[in-house]
């Protein structure tokens, strides 16, 4: 595919001629329609394109202002490779932009279609458009003549659920954990995601009771792997699995490979692989991530976490996925972070942090975790956090709720 024509699909203007230009051209707008039109015209005018979150405060404006001038020249970036960068991090860590182009997105809805067994996708989006799960929904409609609806997530919260016109192909769905959650105390809401021939859950990692409550509900839904660098899913559970009782992150996907590296890291190769982070390059290796996990003998993975949050207190290995999949599975916490803290007896203490206001009843948590956790696992403090830093569909920004949780605890508050 020609980056002009994935600009026409997009729906670019006719005319729009490519102009030569330096630095990169921003798009970022919270309403879908503008930030569509911007994003296709973008395209289509040719140079670099950077997405960019309306909600970056000042700190991540400085590194957008440097990021956009900087390019680093190469046989590929000349030829016009790699010019898409979707972000990956920000809200209170480092701005990073994973590199992607025509070729990278198209191989991504590929391998999507055929692994699910789409003519066409059709799917009713929530979730932004400059983050890669949002914006790789709509690309999957454009790119297969499908149609994509964008939806305000507050409204459809509400109540506000539009009814879909049947499609052959029928509509997809992404949502985060903390959605579904919310979906799933409401009978209307139940029965309107009985309507979806796919729903994606992915974005953060859903602990057993909420899968289990899906699952009772007869909701069609499929667990994946991916992130920003692999434009999204690798791997995908499929609904009819998840319904017979499957609870891996699925299969690879066509286009994708999946292995297990030097001490349980996921390797990812295939077609859909970033460019490297703007503005460098990367040849198209494997890709090692930050995470770790198996595979079982019917090639599907298990993830257990990331590399890099795993907690060692007094020799024990910790990962705070697991504690955090027990105590949203008590039902007493809104949200919840797992993070280790400093400690000089045991090396690092593990920390549950909460939004304000949430007020677990702690008596019956106990219980729940004396008879899941070792007691390594255990959390030794429970700390109450406001604001919560979490965005509009409940995602929440660890880095931020780990400084809040060390400026209260370090200015001694409990």
């Amino acid at each position: 595919m020609e980056r002009s024509e994935l600009a026409r699909l997009l729906g670019a203007p006719a005319g729009v001629v490519a102009e030569a230009r330096s630095g990169a051209v921003v798009v970022e707008d919270n309403d879908p329609s503008r930030f569509m039109a911007a994003l296709a015209r973008a395209a289509a005018e040719g140079g670099a394109v950077m997405l960019a979150s309306p909600a970056w405060g000042e700190a991540e404006r400085r590194q957008l202002a440097v990021l956009r001038e900087q390019a680093a020249v190469t046989p590929a970036t000349a030829a016009g490779k790699g010019w898409l960068c979707i972000p990956t991090g920000g809200t209170g860590g480092r701005v990073k932009f994973a590199r992607h182009d025509e070729d990278t997105i198209s191989a991504a809805v590929g391998g999507f279609t055929r692994h699910f067994g789409l003519a066409q996708v059709n799917a009713a989006g929530v979730l932004p458009l400059h983050h890669v799960s949002g914006l790789m929904a709509w690309m999957r409609c454009a790119l297969t003549g499908g149609e994509y609806l964008p939806l305000d997530w507050k409204a459809v919260e509400a109540g506000a659920r539009p009814a879909l016109p049947a499609k052959p192909d029928g509509w997809l769905l992404s949502l985060v954990p903390t959605q579904l959650e919310r979906l799933l105390g409401n009978e209307a809401a139940v029965a309107w995601l009985r309507g979806f021939r796919i729903i994606f859950l992915g974005g953060a990692p859903a602990w057993p009771e909420l899968l289990e409550a899906a699952a009772a509900q007869k909701l069609p839904l499929s667990l994946g792997y991916g992130m920003t660098e692999t434009a999204a899913m690798a791997t995908a559970l499929r609904p009819d699995e998840f319904l017979a009782g499957k609870r891996s992150s699925g299969a690879a996907l066509p286009h994708a490979s999946v292995k297990i590296g030097a001490e349980g890291a996921v390797v990812i190769g295939g077609d859909s692989l970033f460019r490297g982070y703007h503005p460098e390059w990367r040849d198209r290796w494997d890709f090692v991530t930050a995470d770790h996990g198996s595979l079982d003998a019917g090639g599907h993975l298990h993830v257990a976490g990331r590399r890099d949050a795993v907690i060692i207190t007094g020799g024990e290995k910790v990962a705070p996925s697991e504690v955090e999949g027990v105590l949203r599975g008590t039902g007493e916490f809104a949200d919840v972070v797992v993070l280790g803290l400093p400690d000089a007896e045991w090396g690092e203490q593990v920390v549950a942090a909460y939004p304000a206001d949430c007020q677990p009843d702690l008596a019956r948590v106990e219980p729940v975790l004396d008879s899941r956790l070792a007691a390594a696992k255990r959390p030794k403090r429970y700390v109450s956090v406001a604001p919560w830093p979490a965005n509009s569909q409940g995602k929440v920004n660890r880095a931020e709720v780990a400084r809040l949780v060390r400026e209260k605890l370090t200015g001694g508050a409990k």
